[in-house]
């Protein structure tokens, strides 16, 4: 997908469809826009129409926005998203928009235009690549629109990574494949990156090794490093991803329907491969870490068993009392390996708990953690943008439901309160740096006839490392 903008107001073009957005009326001067607005009932924001031209028909479209919220933007863009991936270019006038406002209409239209024209094909016989190419914004703050479409275009980039990752079988997308993907994309932008093995892991990180042993396929601990800031010594957040490639839940299996869809239980890795390697496309200001851990979760003659005992990175034992519990014994390891680089923030993503979805649905993400500034900022990155998250509490006492009787923790508590028990078991892991936890479960990707991922949370990180820029 091709962004750029061009200065001043949208002139005749008959190999374009031409979109107008505004917010009133007035604001209009093209007699066909001005009359798709004037046949707009209530409630109705969108309107298109087809004009006769030399050698076909021209397509026209006005959008009307109520206002100029980020919420509002986002629905209204996807409402001319889906219009514009039937057209092949289009041309958007920004005009009635002043120098603080284009930019943030032409962001949210050029986010929306690119994931409408998102495919994922690769693996059938025919593959029907998007027809929407192009779309050029006019308006008279050239510099300022350019700039946001520059965000949107490293937006849309890690999504699409974000999505590709997601969607991809499982039989492809093995933790080998996972891994030198995040390494050649990180490379690509200008970034290095390291791959560490089995024997490492074995050796290091027994809670991680614990999941890992269940499987054919070897375990991977991936560490992608960018230093963009003026002081390259300074601390650098850390983004952790739990990347199970497939998980079965073990030897405490998963009931069958629907178990296809674990194959979306790496979306975390997925987010934090797609939002580093987006930041650097994007050559923020500052030192950034990413720490991604991938395995299989799978039942076998090598698998962890309930009532097992395995011992973390960090020295604590923990019994295994149901090995669906997985990705926090992974992430447990990641999150004290993140220790060595001094972080200033700590930011761990993953697809952890069905009770996230019980409590949030699939619209928001769950956010807990440590430290109340790295929460407030997390959630008011996540407003601007609208990548929707709230915040889960992660009192003491949740730590009370952690209680076993032969190691110094379980991987699961008593009934309740599913997911910030999962929060205060990783907080075990976390007391030495602020620390966050992205629960997805309910937001990364999409069951039924949109079955898919999302991209999501890459918006909400991206945008937080910017504003932290």
């Amino acid at each position: 997908m091709e962004f750029s903008t061009k200065a001043g107001k949208l002139q005749p073009n008959q190999a374009a469809a031409q979109l107008f957005v505004c917010t009133e009326a007035a604001q209009i001067t093209d007699k066909t826009a001005a009359a798709l607005l004037g046949s707009l009932e209530e409630g109705q924001n969108f309107a298109e129409t087809k004009l006769p031209v030399s050698d076909g028909l021209q397509a026209v479209a006005v959008l009307r926005l109520k206002d100029l919220e980020r919420a509002t933007l986002n629905k209204a863009a996807a409402e001319a998203a889906k219009w514009a991936q039937n057209q092949a270019q289009v041309a958007v006038e920004l005009a009635p928009f002043c120098e603080v406002n284009a930019p943030r209409v032409a962001e949210a239209l050029a986010v929306a235009f690119g994931n409408a024209a998102y495919r994922f094909d690769r693996y059938k016989k025919e593959a029907k690549p998007a027809k929407f190419a192009q779309a050029v914004f006019y308006s008279d703050h050239e510099a300022a629109v350019a700039a946001a479409l520059k965000i949107a275009d490293a937006q849309v980039y890690g999504q699409t990574l974000c999505r590709d990752l997601g969607n991809a079988a499982p039989n492809e997308c093995t933790p080998e494949f996972l891994a030198t993907t995040a390494k050649a994309e990180a490379e690509k932008v200008g970034a290095s990156a390291k791959i560490i093995g089995k024997e490492y892991i074995k050796a290091n990180m027994g809670s991680f090794w614990s999941v890992a042993k269940g499987s054919a396929q070897d375990p991977y601990l991936v560490e992608l490093s960018y230093f963009g800031a003026v002081d390259k010594a300074a601390a650098p957040v850390v983004l952790v991803g739990k990347g199970i490639t497939f998980d079965s839940g073990g030897i405490s299996l998963k009931p069958g329907p629907g178990m296809d869809e674990m194959k979306f239980d790496m979306c975390g890795a997925a987010t934090v491969i797609s939002t580093f390697c987006a930041a650097v496309k994007l050559q923020l200001p500052i030192n950034l870490i990413a720490v991604v851990a991938t395995c299989e979760n799978l039942p076998s003659g090598t698998a962890n068993k309930p009532g097992d005992i395995v011992k973390s990175m960090k020295g604590l034992t923990i019994e295994v009392l149901n090995t669906d519990a997985e990705g926090r014994l992974i992430l447990c390891d990641a999150l004290t390996y993140a220790e060595q680089f001094k972080p200033q923030a700590v930011i761990d993503v993953a697809t952890l708990t069905g009770a996230c979805i019980v409590a949030l649905g699939h619209d928001v993400s769950g956010v807990m953690g440590n430290n109340q500034d790295l929460l407030d900022n997390l959630l008011a990155a996540s407003r601007e943008v609208d990548d929707k998250a709230w915040q889960l509490p992660l009192f003491d006492c949740y730590k009370d439901q952690l209680k076993s009787n032969f190691a110094d923790i379980p991987n699961i508590g008593t009934p309740g309160a599913g997911s910030p028990v999962a929060g205060a078991f990783l907080s075990y892991f976390t007391e030495d740096y602020p620390w966050a936890h992205l629960d997805i479960a309910g937001t990364a990707w999409k069951s039924g006839a949109e079955k898919g991922a999302t991209g999501r949370p890459v918006p909400l990180l991206l945008n937080y490392l910017r504003n932290l820029a």
